[in-house]
C-alpha cells in the first residue's frame, strides 16, 4: 500500500453519516424506556455530569493502561498497519501527475444533490463550475518537486478549494458539505498542488489529504519541517483549548488557538529577562511556533503560553482517571462537523482526548472503526441481542463504540446501563407514550447507550458495528 492510500470519498462519508437517521431492515426489539432525568435527558442525573462521579466508580482509577513505551509501540503499529495514516517522509521527491490527480479525485467531489448557501439560496451551476475550475486539474504538471510546510494557524481542510459553506437543505447550516477536517499549528504537510486562484494548497498531512488556505502554511525544507518539535522539552496542551498571550508586536502569534494534544517545543535556554514579543516571560512558558513570512516561507518564532493555560510538560499518563478528566473538558462544547466552529465532531473529539496521551488515531469514524492497529470487536447483521448485550456489559472506560457515522467514548456503567460521553449532532429515545423523543443535543453530551435510538425501529445497540479498545494487545 502506498504512502497516501485513498480514503473514503466524501460522498461515502456523507452516506455513512446519513445512516444515523435511517433504520435497518431488521430490529431486535425495542430499546428500554427510561424516564427522562436532569434537563430532560433520558436517565440522566446531575451527578453524572461530573467527572468525579465516574472516576469514583473505577476500581483502579490510576492504573496505567498503556505506558509510554507501549504507546510508542501502538503508534508504530498504527503507522504500519492503517492505510489512513500517511507517511510524508516516504513520498517521492518528485510527484508525478497521475499520483497527484488520483489524490485530488479521491476527495474533490461536487455532490450531485442541490446545495444551498448559508442564506438559503441555491448554489448555482456557475458557482459550482467556478469551484471545479479552481481545482486547476489541467495545470497539474507532468512532474513537480515535493514541498513541505508547517501549519501556522488552526485551519479548515476542505474537499474543494473554496471557503463557500454549502448545505443539503435551507436552514440547516451546521453540516457544511465541503468541510472535511482541520489542521493545527505545527502540523506537518506535504504540498501536492495549488488552486487556480493561488489561494489554496492541496496538501497531505499524517491523517488527511485535502485543501487548505495557503495563508496558513509556511513552506520550509524537510529538515525544518520534520525537525520542528522533534526534541524536548515540550508543552502538551491538556485543556480543550489553550491560547498564546496577546501580542501586538507579533500578530501572527497573538491569541493563537492550540487544541488538546498539540505539542509545542519549549525554548528552555531563553534569557530570563529578555522579553518575548514585548512581555517578560516569567508567568508563561517560552515556546516556539511556526509562522508564515510574506513570501510564504516558514519562520520559527518565540511566543508565550501563559501558565494559566492548561498544559503539561509531557503527554499525560493513560489512566482511567485521566481519560474521564480529559473527555469532560469538552463537555458542552458545540458540535462542529469536520472541526468547524473552531470545535470538533465525534471522531475529532475522541482523537483529541487520546492525543493528550500521545495516542495516534485515524481521523474519520469510518477508518477508526475498522483500524487493524487497535483491539477490535466487530459486529454484523447476524450478531444477535445476546452477543451485543454481553459486549455492552463488558465495556470499560475509554472503549470506543461505533455505529454508522458516529463514535462514543465509554465512561462506565450506572443504573444497569452503559454510559457514553460523545460529541453528537442529534440523539433520540422513546418516551413513556411510546413515541420517539428527538433531542438536538448538538454538542459533547453524556447519555446512556441502551435507550438511544438511531430510528423508530433500531437502537444504537442494534447498530453497533465495532468496539475499539486501546489497551495492551494481550488483554481480552
Amino acid at each position: 500500500m502506498n504512502a497516501l492510500s485513498s480514503r473514503l470519498p466524501l460522498a461515502r462519508v456523507l452516506l455513512l453519516a446519513a445512516t444515523l437517521c435511517v433504520g435497518p431492515a431488521f430490529a431486535r426489539g425495542p430499546a428500554p424506556v427510561v424516564a427522562p432525568g436532569h434537563a430532560g435527558i433520558v436517565g440522566l442525573h446531575e451527578a453524572y455530569l461530573s467527572p468525579g462521579y465516574w472516576i469514583a466508580r473505577q476500581a483502579e482509577p490510576d492504573r496505567v493502561i498503556l505506558d509510554r513505551a507501549s504507546i510508542a509501540a501502538q503508534n508504530a503499529r498504527m503507522r504500519q498497519l492503517d492505510g489512513s495514516i500517511h507517511d510524508l517522509r516516504a513520498l517521492p521527491a518528485t510527484l508525478a501527475r497521475d499520483f497527484v490527480r488520483e489524490k485530488i479525485d479521491a476527495i474533490s467531489h461536487l455532490p450531485p444533490r442541490t446545495l444551498y448557501d448559508v442564506q438559503g439560496n441555491e448554489v448555482g451551476a456557475a458557482q459550482l463550475r467556478a469551484i471545479s475550475d479552481n481545482l486547476a486539474l489541467d495545470r497539474i504538471p507532468a512532474s513537480r518537486p515535493l514541498q513541505y510546510g508547517l501549519v501556522v494557524h488552526r485551519a479548515a481542510l476542505r474537499a474543494v478549494p473554496t471557503g463557500l459553506r454549502v448545505f443539503s437543505g435551507r436552514g440547516d447550516t451546521d453540516i457544511d458539505r465541503f468541510q472535511e477536517s482541520a489542521l493545527f499549528p505545527g502540523d506537518a504537510v506535504a504540498v501536492l498542488h495549488e488552486s487556480a486562484d493561488g489561494d489554496w494548497l492541496f496538501v497531505a498531512s499524517e491523517r488527511y489529504v485535502a485543501w487548505i488556505e495557503k495563508r496558513f502554511v509556511g513552506i520550509g525544507d524537510a529538515t525544518q519541517v520534520f525537525g520542528y518539535g522533534a526534541h524536548g522539552p515540550y508543552r502538551v496542551i491538556t485543556g480543550a483549548t489553550a491560547f498564546t498571550a496577546y501580542t501586538p508586536e507579533e500578530p501572527r502569534l497573538s491569541r493563537l488557538q492550540l487544541d488538546m494534544g498539540v505539542r509545542v517545543p519549549v525554548l528552555a535556554d531563553w534569557p530570563p529577562l529578555q522579553p518575548v514579543n514585548g512581555q517578560q516571560g516569567h508567568a508563561g512558558h517560552v515556546i516556539q511556533l511556526p509562522a508564515r513570512n510574506d513570501d510564504g516561507s516558514l519562520a520559527l518564532l518565540p511566543a508565550l503560553l501563559p501558565r494559566s493555560q492548561d498544559s503539561s510538560d509531557d503527554y499525560l499518563p493513560l489512566t482511567p482517571r485521566n481519560l474521564v478528566t480529559q473527555a469532560f473538558k469538552f463537555l458542552g462544547e458545540r458540535y462542529g462537523w469536520g472541526h468547524a466552529y473552531d470545535t470538533r465532531d465525534c471522531s475529532g473529539f475522541v482523537s483529541e482526548v487520546y492525543r493528550s496521551f500521545g495516542v495516534l488515531l485515524p481521523r474519520n469514524t469510518s477508518a477508526q472503526a475498522v483500524s487493524p492497529a487497535l483491539d477490535r470487536l466487530a459486529f454484523g447483521d447476524k450478531d444477535g441481542k445476546a452477543r451485543r448485550d454481553a459486549a455492552v456489559d463488558a465495556l470499560q472506560v475509554g472503549d470506543l463504540v461505533y455505529i454508522p457515522g458516529h463514535v462514543m467514548l465509554t465512561l462506565g456503567h450506572a443504573d444497569g446501563m452503559a454510559w457514553m460521553i460523545h460529541d453528537t449532532s442529534g440523539g433520540s429515545w422513546f418516551g413513556a407514550d411510546g413515541k420517539r423523543v428527538p433531542a438536538h443535543l448538538n454538542g459533547v453530551s453524556v447519555t446512556p447507550l441502551q435507550p438511544m435510538m438511531a430510528s423508530d425501529t433500531a437502537s444504537y445497540v442494534d447498530r453497533i458495528t465495532n468496539i475499539q479498545r486501546i489497551r495492551p494487545r494481550t488483554a481480552k
